[in-house]
């Protein structure tokens, strides 16, 4: 979440699957000061989402490239605006439709790799993976989350 959890991050990222590569134009379309995009275009570029692909030399222009890592990115993307879509649509409709490349306008659906039914919080608990910090595993609170 420190990475992603940002109020401006999904946007630049939004914005880069959308095809605006440009600093000055996904400025102008976020309305985002300079500043807070060049922060968020840094760190998105150090943690590998975006590559710095250099498309002019006099003067030196960059322009900013999704990565496979930044393109695995797009579920996240598309369950947001599926959310979106459902809660905070207004009576005109919703703002954008996904279109797969089918040719229909679909939305993100979520659903075990396994069995291929719903992904929800009623059908999904979590349990500790070998990843989890082990100065927090043996903790009895922490442990009762995972049970």
């Amino acid at each position: 979440m420190d990475l992603l959890g940002d109020w401006w991050t999904p946007l630049v990222l939004r914005e880069a699957f959308y095809g605006v590569r440009r600093f000055d134009e996904m400025q102008r379309v976020l309305g985002i000061a300079r500043n807070t995009l060049a922060d968020r275009l840094a760190r998105l570029t150090a943690e590998g989402l975006l590559d710095r692909v250099l498309y002019q030399d006099k003067p030196a222009r960059h322009e900013y490239v999704l990565t496979e890592k930044g393109r695995d990115f797009f579920p996240v993307l598309a369950a947001m605006v599926r959310w979106g879509d459902k809660w905070l649509t207004s009576e005109d409709g919703a703002p954008v439709h996904l279109v797969h490349s089918c040719g229909s306008a679909a939305h993100a659906k979520t659903v075990c790799s396994e069995c291929g039914e719903p992904f929800t919080a009623d059908s999904v608990r979590s349990r500790m993976g070998p990843g989890f910090p082990a100065e927090l595993a043996g903790k009895p609170e922490v442990q009762a989350r995972f049970t």
